[in-house]
């Protein structure tokens, strides 16, 4: 009985409750990712039918053109989505959060909704709008300007402006969302001192909101680098499979899902796992070594 009452003292003491209201967590990381993230390196180096050590053999897809042209899209899809993923849902809230906006509820609701909707339904949805019939909703609204019917999924720059559009859909909301959070942080009082200086609405976005506003835009950028060299539904779903004309819509993920899933080469799929994880890293920490998150003394987020 002593010993049950030290055990139930010890565990909701100040000191060990935070750690167990996380330790759930913690467990759950480590088994879902933290050995998952072990096993795929040390499947990177072997032949995982035979459970033969190949060495670096499986990192020679390298030199595969396919995955030189899905690796060249992740980049490319991440660098445009990134250039269209900050600036717009930041103006968006900085709107949402103006004084004359009416309606705010309502237009933060409509906006974040795509966020909560199946990225299945989603694909479907965008690839009936996106079909090749005369009768799809693109083909039909370009029929208003005199236009001919378009192929849409076929030509490379119209499978980039497909994968773009859903991606403004689906995460304006979200990263508006951050943006918004971190505006109302800002005190009102920094914004009616500039006032009274005079300083216009423009001028109180430029030199008090957005320079504040740098951490939660170092965030949305991290996320966005992740999330846009991770793409892989939305790809899947837009064309009915892992699969596109000429490998047009073939992302970094969508190679090591063909590689390791649909093809069995486990091995290989891990050696494009660590490679993806490499170059996410990489870029991260690049960015936020040039934004001074890291590596400069006093000047982190």
């Amino acid at each position: 009985m002593h010993r049950k009452r030290a055990a139930t003292k010890f565990i909701y003491s100040k000191k060990v409750a935070p750690y167990m209201f996380v330790l759930p967590f913690l467990i759950s990381f480590a088994v879902f990712y933290v050995y998952c993230i072990f096993s795929m390196v040390g499947m990177s180096f072997q032949n995982v039918q035979t459970g033969a050590f190949v060495g670096l053999k499986n990192y020679k897809i390298v030199k595969n053109a396919v995955f030189i042209k899905s690796l060249k899209n992740s980049i490319f899809y991440t660098v445009v989505s990134c250039a269209l993923m900050i600036p717009i849902p930041l103006i968006l809230a900085a709107l949402l959060n103006s004084r004359e906006m009416r309606a705010k509820t309502t237009f933060r609701s409509i906006l974040f909704i795509p966020a909560l909707t199946s990225v299945v339904v989603a694909g479907v949805v965008f690839r009936l709008m996106f079909g090749e019939l005369p009768g799809s909703f693109m083909n039909q609204f370009i029929e208003i300007f005199g236009a001919k019917p378009v192929v849409w999924l076929r030509n490379p720059a119209t499978v980039w402006m497909a994968l773009f559009f859903i991606c403004l859909w689906r995460w304006t909301g979200v990263n508006m969302m951050y943006y918004l959070a971190g505006i109302q942080q800002i005190p009102g009082d920094l914004y009616e001192s500039a006032e009274v200086d005079g300083a216009s609405r423009m001028q109180q976005f430029f030199y008090v909101t957005l320079p504040l506003l740098k951490p939660t835009a170092i965030y949305v950028l991290t996320i966005s680098i992740f999330g846009g060299m991770a793409m892989f539904s939305e790809s899947y779903m837009l064309f009915n499979g892992n699969k596109s004309p000429n490998n047009v819509g073939t992302t970094l993920v969508g190679f090591l899902y063909r590689m390791g899933l649909e093809q069995n080469q486990l091995g290989i799929g891990s050696a494009v796992g660590v490679i993806f994880l490499i170059i996410v890293i990489g870029i991260n920490l690049i960015q936020l070594t040039v934004n001074g998150t890291i590596g400069k003394k006093g000047k982190g987020v």
